[in-house]
């Protein structure tokens, strides 16, 4: 989105500074109903809530590789009375194939703990980027209804002197009226005035 000139250094100003992730913000969502989300919000909306997703996930596949790990640990310690017997050969190849799958699991929860160990800097970065995106957008729709407001105001200032105007003009119609009237009434009696409403009350 292009800056304006006398827009503020988002950038700058959201800099060092603890933001909340927005899109566990219901306030945020408030502020952009699905049908007005520009196309650019959506996609730093959709790559924020990945990177959390994928953050959830990596953390449970480390725990369940975590857990399988002990239990292969558990069985090869189970099995480490091997001999020649078929029993014991049947052991050791059980022992083989559970040290190997810790060696896999071992690489793959480094892989992981790297993973997980980036993600909170990609979802700081996207965050950041969000709200920045954001705060563009709010500050554009505030300063457009300051302006809408001032006209509004000066409109309604304009409107009330007319209608301060027209309440005194009907007033003083009133008032006469009522002297024509009551001066009518007195004149010509209540039957003449009474013929009289027929005709124009």
């Amino acid at each position: 989105m292009r800056k304006s000139e006398d827009e503020p250094n988002f950038r700058e100003i959201f800099k060092g500074r603890r933001i909340p992730i927005l899109t566990l913000d219901n306030k945020w969502y408030e502020l952009f109903p699905a049908d007005e989300k520009p196309s650019h919000i959506k996609e730093l909306e959709d790559n924020l809530n990945e990177l959390l997703k994928r953050q959830g996930k990596l953390a449970n596949d480390m725990k369940d590789l975590k857990k399988l790990k002990v239990k292969l640990m558990e069985e090869i310690i189970a099995n480490m009375d091997t001999d020649d017997s078929s029993n014991g050969k049947q052991k050791l190849k059980k022992m083989t194939q559970n040290q190997k799958m810790i060696l896999e699991i071992g690489e793959k929860m480094k892989a992981y703990e790297d993973e997980l160990a980036d993600i909170p800097y990609l979802i700081k970065s996207v965050n950041e980027d969000l709200m920045i995106e954001s705060a563009v957008i709010w500050y554009q729709k505030i300063s457009n209804n300051k302006d809408k407001i001032n006209e509004i105001t000066g409109w309604v200032l304009k409107v009330r002197d007319e209608l301060k105007e027209k309440i005194l003009m009907k007033q003083d119609m009133e008032t006469k009226n009522a002297t024509i009237y009551s001066y009518m009434h007195d004149l010509l009696g209540p039957d003449i005035i009474e013929a009289f409403d027929e005709h124009i009350l």
